[in-house]
């Protein structure tokens, strides 16, 4: 693929959609494009957050493991933007993302997100907004689910 495709395809992501497009193609190329298989995992919950994933073509799951048990908590395709979160947090990934179906993704390296988050101030603020919604949706969610209270003694 060209690496005007591949600014193209970065321009779908929503965090990207108005940067500018030399500071795309500068991401890109530093960019690794990797393919995952179906049960593959992009990476794994508690591994260290090294890199970004921009998923070009293809599914994954994002999965928790607690007490045990995995638990699937949501899914990325085509262009969405994964494990930017822990990157920005510095903290260990939260979960599994495991590819569904072939997945095709650009890797951006830490040090490469960060030197164009700083150079685009928009970035940030597409990224706060993004982090707000999935909170809203989450607190939402929380709101919603009954309580269970505790059996009475007799």
């Amino acid at each position: 693929m060209l690496l005007n495709d591949e600014v193209q395809l970065l321009r779908k992501v929503p965090y990207f959609s108005r940067v500018d497009p030399c500071k795309l193609k500068l991401m890109a190329f530093a960019s690794e494009r990797v393919c995952y298989n179906p049960g593959e995992d992009i990476f794994r919950q508690g591994d260290l957050s090294d890199a970004a994933f921009v998923i070009l073509r293809g599914n994954a799951d994002l999965l928790v493991n607690s007490g045990g048990n995995e638990m699937k908590a949501g899914e990325a395709g085509s262009n969405s933007i994964i494990g930017e979160m822990c990157l920005l947090c510095d903290a260990p990934r939260a979960m599994t993302v495991r590819a569904v179906t072939e997945v095709e993704a650009l890797r951006i390296a830490k040090d490469c997100f960060f030197k164009v988050i700083s150079d685009n101030p928009r970035i940030s603020f597409e990224i706060s907004r993004a982090l707000a919604e999935t909170l809203r949706g989450t607190t939402a969610r929380v709101e919603s689910t009954p309580v269970r209270q505790p059996a009475e003694a007799f």
